[in-house]
């Protein structure tokens, strides 16, 4: 991948000198690649030349920033001089009659172009769409060769469809570097996403500076992970300036959220006193949600925060503050005596809508509201903040689906809408999982993303629809380990998201985008982004292994059409490598390495897919004599099957079923009770048949052969099933597993123990039940 990467961005660069035709004629330049799409535009046969006479007519001292902007991003790419001038080739100006604050007009004709807005920050999208109508290559980093510079003659009339348009980046779980922040917002900028929110504080960190409180950073900025090593990172005062500074230059608010009460333990590690026990605790290093919370019975929480809440405002200049709000597990407040002490004193009893400790979560969210206020900040929750009633001015983020914000909005607040469900969460898979790199589950195609409206029949009908501000997308990184990840989880679904943001819904065309998509993929490799291309997929079921008795046919498809070039050799299939017209068909073992490949020339990651021939595995003869399986258990912590063979202190004892296998030991709040264990025995196949599996257990192996392999890898997911043909009857089967957390996933989190299989052909798949096992 990185390969692909450095050779795109040498391309960009105009290093790659063999070029048969101007990259300005290369199809991914053709038409108009404007994301969003403009609300209006019209275009012309005629043409406008950007060359080395040209000059930017800045019609006032205010436009300088803006004019400047782009002035210099340009020459970088053309090696054009483009100097400020009181009148120029391309004018910018302000026009009081243009309305709206990021409304802009754009006239390009063969004369000159010219931007009028009633802002700078009208003028800076305008100018974005100008940037848009050139060749891709116009972002590149360095002068490029071979581009011819024209801009097709078009009228565009533009304003955004909502104000808000937004993507959260999670730095608390995985940090990222101020550059690799500055990275996002100039490709945010440049699709007009206008607001990045920072997640800076929950179990797993605290993120920020707070000079009255060192030890958030010193103890809560740290964690330890499953092999002893230190994670850590966070941003001091002076970087936030920066990280703002940045931003604005971009037309950016960068709004910062400190949850609260719940996710919390990374500050509670760093002072015991705001806990509702004092306990000591550690910032944590697994993912989940842990019973450790603010306590608002005690008086040290509010004061604490508002010092917290007033060094960062000062930070932060915009005009929002998210105070998270969401998944608090409230249980401990019920025996808190400070929790029920408050209770009493301000009256938080239960009535038929609210418990008493949902009301004390909403007493806490309006105090941090007006903490706020005394800080000229309007607050932001998740939606969780309506239960036990809303904060009097809250704007809310609606997450678990619309219901929240349409509530919100039906008593008149103002909504930020991002729900899951809709495709906001960008931390799915945007592929088939089976296809596509670790992540957290669920599936979001671009699509799908695509496809959201975020105002709801309901609010349309209800006369409430003024009440959405807008949509924001979210990137949780509990399994966006590095940065690059990070990128090819956003991109280019983002690009989606600026879409909903801004065009009017029925302008909206999703072919068309795809389309547009092509030219924006070269404007990131010119960035240096680690975007999603799509994988190659089989269209029923994507498995990575293949196995056949006769013969076997393999089809490929993606979920945006493009090429797909495949090799048979083992070697990695590259520009000149067969290019996929039609299924493949086998009937002797092959390795399949195919991968997508856009119209630029830049290539997808490599798909692997085993075929392999197979005769059918025979049943064992007799039945064997006991119910369950044989289980070996120790108390023992390892990572890895191949420590299993140094373990000593074996148990022996009877699993009736497979499923209680991760739960031999309770798991606690804070990881889990480390141990191993082995259960063999037999299952029975009903029927001849190829089979496949599918378990989050660490390996199992049916009839000596390999048929799942979770080894070192986090148990979730399961991807990892290899396919077998096996006679009707009993089969030796072996389930090892591992009780340990690997990549901040606990072993026992999110599996169920089960061991599942199905006969190819077949859609659902059967769980190994107790009446299937037996042992000798």
């Amino acid at each position: 991948m990185r390969k692909t990467l450095l050779y795109i961005m040498l391309a960009c660069m105009g290093l790659c000198s063999c070029h048969t035709e101007r990259l300005s004629e290369r199809i991914y330049n053709k038409g108009v690649n404007v994301i969003p799409a403009p609300e209006l535009m019209e275009q012309g046969r005629g043409m406008f030349v950007l060359d080395e006479d040209v000059t930017i007519g800045v019609s006032h001292d205010s436009i300088l920033p803006v004019a400047s902007f782009y002035a210099q991003k340009m020459r970088v790419s053309t090696g054009y001089g483009l100097p400020l001038e009181e009148s120029g080739a391309i004018r910018l100006s302000i026009d009081k009659t243009v309305a709206g604050d990021e409304a802009y007009r754009l006239s390009v004709t063969p004369d000159g172009v010219d931007v009028r807005a009633s802002s700078l920050r009208g003028l800076f999208y305008g100018m974005a769409t100008f940037m848009q109508l050139l060749p891709a290559e116009i972002e590149s980093t360095a002068c490029v060769d071979g581009v011819e510079w024209t801009v097709p003659e078009v009228e565009v009339v533009d304003s955004p469809r909502f104000p808000y348009r937004g993507l959260m980046l999670d730095v608390t779980r995985h940090f990222i570097s101020v550059e690799g922040l500055k990275k996002h917002m100039d490709m945010l900028a440049s699709v007009k996403i206008n607001t990045l929110h920072l997640h800076l504080s929950d179990y797993q960190g605290w993120r920020v500076e707070i000079k009255k409180y060192p030890r958030l950073t010193e103890v809560g900025a740290r964690r330890i992970d499953e092999y002893g090593k230190e994670y850590s990172g966070y941003y001091t005062q002076d970087d936030i300036r920066e990280i703002v500074d940045y931003a604005r230059q971009r037309f950016i608010t960068v709004i910062p959220e400190i949850d609260v009460p719940g996710h919390s333990l990374a500050a509670i590690a760093a002072y015991p006193e705001l806990s509702c026990t004092g306990e000591n605790y550690e910032v944590m290093s697994r993912w989940g949600r842990f019973p450790v919370v603010f306590c608002p019975g005690k008086e040290v929480m509010f004061e604490m925060l508002d010092d917290i809440f007033a060094e960062m405002c000062a930070l932060f200049p915009g005009p929002y503050f998210h105070i998270g709000g969401d998944e608090c597990p409230k249980e401990v407040w019920k025996t808190c005596p400070h929790c029920q002490q408050r209770v009493r004193e301000e009256g938080l009893w239960a009535d038929s809508k609210h418990s008493s400790v949902d009301k004390l979560q909403s007493y806490a969210i309006a105090r941090c509201e007006r903490i706020l206020k005394k800080y000229g900040k309007k607050m932001i929750g998740w939606d969780e903040i309506l239960e036990g009633g809303l904060a009097p001015d809250a704007t809310v983020m609606s997450w678990r689906g619309e219901s929240g914000g349409i509530a919100s909005a039906l008593m008149d607040h103002d909504v930020i809408m991002t729900p899951a469900s809709g495709g906001m969460y960008l931390d799915y898979y945007q592929g088939n999982a089976q296809a596509e790199p670790f992540a957290w589950g669920g599936y979001v195609p671009i699509s799908k993303t695509y496809s959201y409206n975020p105002v709801p029949d309901t609010l349309v009908r209800m006369g409430k629809e003024q009440y959405i501000l807008g949509v924001q997308a979210n990137a949780w990184a509990e399994c966006m380990y590095t940065e690059d990840i990070v990128e090819y989880q956003v991109y280019p679904r983002i690009l989606a998201v600026a879409e909903v943001g801004w065009t009017p819904w029925a302008k909206k065309d999703f072919a068309d985008f795809s389309r547009r998509l092509d030219n924006a993929a070269v404007r990131m490799d010119c960035r240096g982004i680690n975007y999603h291309i799509p994988v190659p997929e089989q269209p029923d079921y994507c498995r990575n292994h293949v196995a056949f008795t006769d013969s076997a046919v393999v089809q490929f498809s993606t979920s945006r059409p493009m090429k797909m070039v495949y090799t048979l050799d083992g070697t990695e299939p590259g520009p000149e490598s067969a290019v996929y017209t039609e299924p493949l068909v086998f009937r002797e073992n092959g390795l399949i390495k195919i991968r997508s490949v856009l119209p630029s020339g830049r290539m997808g990651i490599v798909r692997e897919v085993e075929v392999e021939r197979q005769t059918f595995l025979p049943a064992s003869g007799d039945e064997p004599k006991h119910e369950g399986l044989h289980l070996r258990f120790s108390p023992t912590r390892c990572l890895y099957v191949s420590q299993l063979d140094d373990v000593r202190d074996w148990k022996d004892s009877v699993l009736t079923s497979i499923e209680p296998i991760v739960k031999l030991r309770k798991n606690k709040y804070s990881g889990v009770e480390f141990y191993v264990a082995v259960a063999e025995g037999y299952f029975y196949v009903p029927e001849d048949g190829i089979y496949e599996f599918s378990s989050n257990n660490t390996r199992i192996t049916i009839g000596g052969k390999l048929a799942v392999d979770n080894d070192g890898k986090p148990q979730v997911n399961s991807k990892y099933g290899r396919s077998l043909a096996l006679r009707k009857g009993w089969h030796s089967i072996k389930v090892e597993q591992i009780s340990n957390f690997i990549g901040g996933w606990n072993s026992q989190q999110r599996n169920d123990g089960a061991v599942r299989f199905r006969k190819y052909g077949e859609q659902a798949w059967t769980r190994i039940t107790a009446d299937r096992l037996k042992y000798n």
